[in-house]
């Protein structure tokens, strides 16, 4: 059974519908960037353990506004799980599907979405419980018509996707039309560059036109 934070987090990725995937080289870079997302409608972001400064970026943005929905993301080793939780994130996320670090964020009470990209990794997540996975790399060729392939045997379970990997705001929509998909996740939105650059009209723009998508698909 979903837990109280678990059922909250899965509503509130279905409700933005987008979750933006960020890497964060300087810390003071990150009020900026999170009023950026908010100006474009993301209240979403999954903030990548990719750099020395990702927890310092994580507790920044927790102590800055502690409303927003912030998540961990890149989460490999079980250690990180409590490192994370006490930066102030309230969900990680994996590009792949490891059952220690599995079984230290459901111990911890992290809401947590393991990486799958075949039948046996769904099957496997299942097995330890998680009925929110991170599809990655969605991406490829052929995109949501081999997402919906891969997803359509499990179909009647019940199963939340974040398709996430190499997504851009042009095939956004064929994967917001698949009732499955809790949410998308986009690298996109904020790229490493554009944070760099202090660019933050362009990450409000790119936010505000992939919110205008999942506004269209909640109608």
């Amino acid at each position: 059974m979903i837990s109280d934070p678990y059922q909250a987090w899965l509503n509130h990725l279905r409700q933005t519908g987008v979750v933006a995937v960020v890497v964060i080289d300087d810390p003071a870079h990150s009020e900026r960037l999170v009023e950026a997302l908010l100006a474009g409608g993301i209240d979403l972001l999954e903030l990548t353990l990719r750099t020395p400064s990702a927890l310092e970026s994580m507790r920044r943005i927790r102590q800055a506004f502690p409303g927003i929905g912030l998540g961990a993301g890149t989460v490999l080793r079980p250690e990180q799980v409590s490192e994370v939780r006490d930066a102030g994130a309230d969900f990680g996320v994996a590009p792949g599907l490891n059952p220690r670090v599995v079984a230290a964020a459901q111990a911890a009470g992290l809401p947590f979405a393991p990486g799958v990209f075949s039948p046996s990794e769904i099957e496997q997540a299942m097995e330890l419980g998680c009925r929110v996975l991170k599809f990655f790399p969605a991406a490829t060729e052929g995109q949501s018509r081999i997402f919906q392939a891969i997803i359509a045997p499990y179909a009647h379970l019940g199963l939340q996707y974040i398709p996430l990997g190499g997504l851009t705001l042009s095939v956004a929509e064929a994967f917001l039309r698949i009732p499955s998909v809790a949410a998308l996740g986009g690298s996109w939105i904020a790229s490493r560059e554009l944070i760099r650059n202090g660019d933050w009209n362009a990450i409000r723009a790119n936010a505000q036109a992939i919110t205008n998508l999942t506004k269209n698909r909640q109608k």
